[in-house]
């Protein structure tokens, strides 16, 4: 059997607190940048303009409809051959591009909904006033969908934390990426209950925040 659980994880917790920590810092990378970018997206797929509507809508099924992972490898591989000139970048940046375009895909999506969840009476009431589309939604529309869309946002992050478990395929140092590290010392189940631990409380104690942000937001309505 070897050494035990708590054994690993007392003698190699500096591994696995660093490569927690990393798992944190690129979902909220990954997030950040997505919500950025899923912001545009989201406005363009509202358009009433059919092709920057259509761009929009083929963009998000793309990434929402393809594993994160293809996504990484055409990322990491495909982007440096056909662009030569971005060979010099290291390849890290690429694996980050492909969870900063995944999250930006379920973020637009988060973000249209909360937008489409305000009544549209208000809209109509709002432009009836005189006011223009884009003070209609910086003043009416976007602080009512902030509500719907914060804890949505949260439950993303949560989500994305999942996800870059795959980017230790990439040797990026997260909290996957660990146990290939641990290998090399011959421990092979020890480190996946260890980081399956990690995993699970890091997600309960975020999900418990969300709940609680939920609630801070439902009283004020």
């Amino acid at each position: 059997m070897g050494k035990g659980i708590i054994e690993v994880f007392l003698e190699y917790w500096p591994i696995f607190l660093k490569g927690a920590i990393g798992t944190l810092e690129f979902a909220f990378i990954a997030v950040l940048l997505g919500s950025i970018l899923g912001a545009l997206v989201s406005l363009c797929s509202l358009s009433k303009n059919k092709i920057v509507n259509t761009i929009a809508t083929v963009y998000v099924n793309v990434l929402r409809g393809t594993p994160l992972l293809v996504q990484m490898y055409i990322s990491y591989y495909f982007i440096p051959m056909a662009i030569p000139a971005l060979n010099s970048i290291d390849k890290v940046y690429y694996v980050i591009l492909a969870l900063v375009l995944n999250s930006s895909a379920y973020v637009s999506e988060i973000i249209r909904s909360g937008i489409n969840a305000v009544d549209k009476g208000q809209t109509e009431a709002a432009r009836s006033l005189g006011m223009t589309a884009k003070h209609t939604m910086t003043k009416i529309i976007l602080p009512q969908a902030i509500k719907n869309i914060l804890p949505a946002l949260a439950n993303e992050y949560i989500a994305m934390i999942k996800e870059t478990s795959l980017a230790g395929t990439f040797m990026l140092y997260e909290l996957m990426y660990t146990r290939t590290l641990l290998a090399n010392k011959f421990l092979v189940w020890q480190p996946l209950f260890i980081i399956a631990i990690i995993y699970l409380i890091m997600t309960l104690v975020l999900s418990y925040l969300v709940r609680l942000m939920e609630k801070r937001l439902s009283v004020s309505d």
